[in-house]
Formats: C-alpha cells, sequence, structure tokens
C-alpha cells in the first residue's frame, strides 16, 4: 500500500469519526496467553496469529524465542512508528526512511522477586526506556520532521499507554485442573 493510499484511507476514517465519535471506540482485541512448558508461553491474537516467547537459557528458557519485554519493546517501537507514518501521510510527507528503536534496561533480580541488601524488593520494570527515531523525508526541513514526530506520539496508543501509567484492573480465576 502507498502512503497515497495511507493518507486517503485515513481522511475517510477521520470524517467518519467526526460524523459519528462512537464508531472509534472499541474494544480491542484481546492477547491471550497460555503456558506451554518451561517458560514458553504462546500467545494469541484471534485464530490465525501467535506468537511464542521464552526466557533466555540462563533463566530455563530456550533462548530461541524473544522475551516478553522484547515483545513491549517492539509494540512501543512499531506502534511509533506506526502513528509517524500515518501522520506523515496525512500531512502529505513523503517519507524516504523511518526506523525507531526502543530500548531499556532491567534488572533480572526484580522479575525473580529479589531484594536489595537493604530490603527493599528490586523493580521488576524497564528502566531508561528510550526511543530513538530516524527519519528523513522529501523535501521536509528537520525542524518540522521533529515536530511531526513529537506531535504524533502523544497520541500514538502504545507509547502513550506506556509514558502515562495507564491504571488496569486484574481479575484471577483459580481452577482444579
Amino acid at each position: 500500500m502507498s502512503l497515497h493510499d495511507v493518507q486517503a484511507g485515513v481522511k475517510r476514517v477521520v470524517a467518519a469519526f467526526q460524523r459519528r465519535p462512537e464508531v472509534a471506540i472499541h474494544a480491542d482485541s484481546p492477547a491471550v496467553s497460555r503456558w506451554e512448558s518451561g517458560t514458553r508461553v504462546v500467545t494469541h491474537c484471534g485464530q490465525d496469529l501467535s506468537v511464542a516467547t521464552d526466557m533466555p537459557k540462563e533463566l530455563g528458557g530456550t533462548g530461541d524465542q524473544v522475551t516478553p519485554g522484547w515483545l513491549l519493546r517492539a509494540g512501543f517501537a512499531s506502534c511509533a512508528a506506526t502513528s509517524i507514518t500515518l501522520a506523515a501521510a496525512s500531512e502529505g510527507i513523503k517519507l524516504t526512511a523511518l526506523e525507531v528503536h526502543a530500548g531499556s534496561r532491567s534488572d533480572a533480580r526484580g522479575l525473580l522477586g529479589m531484594s536489595e541488601p537493604n530490603g527493599e524488593p528490586v523493580y521488576a520494570g524497564m528502566f531508561d526506556v528510550e526511543l530513538r527515531v530516524t527519519i528523513a523525508a522529501d523535501g521536509s526541513n528537520p525542524l518540522a520532521l521533529e515536530g511531526l514526530v513529537t506531535r504524533c506520539l502523544s497520541h500514538s496508543p502504545v507509547p502513550t499507554t506506556l509514558t502515562t501509567a495507564t491504571p488496569y484492573a486484574l481479575h484471577v480465576t483459580v481452577t482444579s485442573e
């Protein structure tokens, strides 16, 4: 699909949402994860799409699949790149290059529920999270492209979810299987 097709599609959807904003609100496709064995988990989106995750060998996994943390970074980078592409197409900007790198650091002790010597729990989440965007477009000035990236990331779903500490609900069902 060309960027012109993307631009036309975005214009149609924006017009439809302006007429009927209620149709923009929808339930997202659930991700359903099932443990297979060891540390391998397969997550399904519908019946035809799935992705397996596993831990590195050092943590008892096979090391032959991506980790759940990598999948989060992949979603962060992919959503950002998609949002930038949609914004550029909407504004008639002809991208010639776009690469988004999502990086972070983490402390595996947190995953294992370990504590610091002073008894404080080790933070299990990622830290030093960063997004690096490399972008080029025909006939666009660098400040305009930087502004485009900044503007569209403020309404990109995954980056916004990660940067605003979106609350969530936890429901646990214990079965006798």
